[in-house]
């Protein structure tokens, strides 16, 4: 038996969800860029989502997004070396913030006085 295509409808031989997936994005230079993410093992990964609730849910309500197909979602981010695509990730780790006091590189501390050398 021949394995069914799917378009619109969701189908078992289907791997992503139907219709198109709300995909962050950042601004760029050149118009949008798709933002990739890390797994927790640290794999790149190119993210979408079935609905913008679920998007503003876990990355905020100030995300832009585009709506992309699964497969133009992963033919973007091929060429970029990204070969997974995770859809309704649940969890997301915050946005670095900056400490205050920190912008100048650090000098290094001291060596202990037991790891001094005399020559």
């Amino acid at each position: 038996m021949a394995e069914l295509l799917c378009d619109d409808d969701p189908e078992p031989s289907c791997r992503f969800p139907a219709g198109p997936l709300y995909v962050p994005v950042r601004p760029g230079p050149c118009g949008c860029a798709i933002r990739l993410f890390h797994t927790p093992l640290g794999e790149r990964t190119a993210v979408g989502f079935t609905s913008r609730r679920r998007l503003n849910a876990t990355l905020g309500d100030d995300q832009q997004s585009i709506r992309l197909a699964a497969p133009a979602l992963r033919a973007l981010a091929a060429p970029l070396g990204v070969t997974t695509v995770t859809v309704d990730p649940l969890f997301t780790a915050p946005a670095p913030t900056p400490v205050a006091g920190t912008a100048t590189p650090m000098a290094p501390a001291p060596a202990p006085a037991s790891a001094l050398r005399t020559v």
